[in-house]
């Protein structure tokens, strides 16, 4: 029988706790599942609430700091220190497992032993609002080779993962390591590509695996400089995989220049935003720019670039009122360069 070790880490999510601990313990026919609840010193009654629960199951203990030690300790403690089982688990304590979602990345990581970790669709929900309906059946597994999954994540420049979905390998996570503190917001993203140059990673096709909760408290960043502050996290947890892992990432310099540049634009489209949404007095364009150009020296050649300097030009005042002219008219010059390639393609 798989056993697996699941963390959940709270502070002032107490009332939250008996739903996630439930979800943990309930509907994981076959396995041997055991729960740790690290209360971070919250000043309500959460530890309370977590000491409950423990006198009721003997399968949950519990911690209590106290002194705060921020999330970063509070989630190596419980990843390094304390599990033991064959698998582990980082739920944060306002999220919850879709029923079975252990049992099947258990089965997953049992049939094959080189995946470090899995992982499935997340369901988001809003706080207050009732659970979206889960799918508990699974169409079946994909496994992916370690260093292909990686190299996507350098295309794309985000993470595709919220984080109560994963499963690791208890084996490997001791092997890499904890969590970085220096990465406070984009520590996951860190994590899941750090394991992924070790290791290959499964998913789970057909079925729903983790419910997100998505309210003010959670700690991704939506405001305007908070999109500054997210790219460069993003940078700093792909170059910190690249500084980590350079003896598993032979095609590390590409891989850096892939990133980069896609970090670059990612910055430039967001500068552009602001003028066709009237915003730039409240988005930092200039810093965005910066970053760009700090990203990829080569920046001012990239089609966002050149997008951004006619915006500039238009002004900003007028910018959202011409925008969906502009916009129809680049759509229209795309179209008449894809009839120009096929028109060269057959030789006309």
């Amino acid at each position: 029988m798989s056993s697996v070790s699941v963390v959940i880490p709270c502070y002032r999510y107490g009332h939250f706790l008996a739903d996630c601990v439930s979800s943990v313990l309930d509907e994981q026919e076959g396995l041997h599942v055991r729960v740790l609840i690290i209360d971070d010193a919250s000043p309500d009654d959460s530890a309370e609430a977590a000491r409950a629960l423990a006198a009721s199951d003997p399968r949950i203990e519990v911690r209590v700091h106290e002194q705060n030690k921020g999330h970063i300790a509070t989630y190596n403690e419980g990843l390094l220190e304390w599990a033991d089982g064959d698998y582990v688990v980082l739920l944060s304590a306002d999220d919850r497992l879709v029923p079975g979602a252990l049992v099947r990345a258990a089965a997953l990581l049992d049939a094959h032993p080189g995946v470090g970790f899995c992982y499935g669709r997340p369901l988001r929900f809003e706080h207050g609002g009732p659970l979206p309906a889960a799918r508990t059946t699974g169409t079946g597994t994909a496994v992916y080779p370690g260093r292909w999954w990686l190299e996507r994540r350098f295309r794309e420049g985000t993470g595709c993962i919220t984080s109560p979905e994963v499963v690791v390998r208890t084996e490997l996570q001791r092997k890499v390591g904890g969590y970085d503190p220096a990465l406070p917001h984009a520590g996951d993203i860190e994590m899941w590509m750090r394991l992924a140059a070790h290791a290959d990673v499964g998913y789970v096709r057909g079925a729903d695996q983790a419910y997100y909760r998505v309210h003010g408290a959670n700690m991704s960043t939506t405001d305007f400089g908070g999109q500054l502050d997210d790219l460069r996290q993003r940078r700093a947890a792909y170059e910190a995989v690249l500084a980590k892992c350079a003896d598993q990432l032979p095609d590390a310099e590409r891989l850096s220049a892939t990133v980069h540049t896609k970090l670059a634009r990612a910055a430039l489209r967001r500068a552009c935003r602001a003028y066709d949404r009237g915003r730039t007095d409240r988005v930092p364009v200039d810093e965005l720019v910066e970053f760009a150009r700090d990203c990829d020296p080569s920046a001012e050649r990239l089609p966002e670039y050149r997008g951004l300097r006619l915006r500039r030009r238009i002004g900003a005042r007028t910018m959202p009122y011409l925008q969906p002219l502009i916009l129809s008219a680049v759509a229209e010059r795309g179209r008449e360069w894809l009839w120009w390639r096929s028109w060269k393609r057959r030789g006309i």
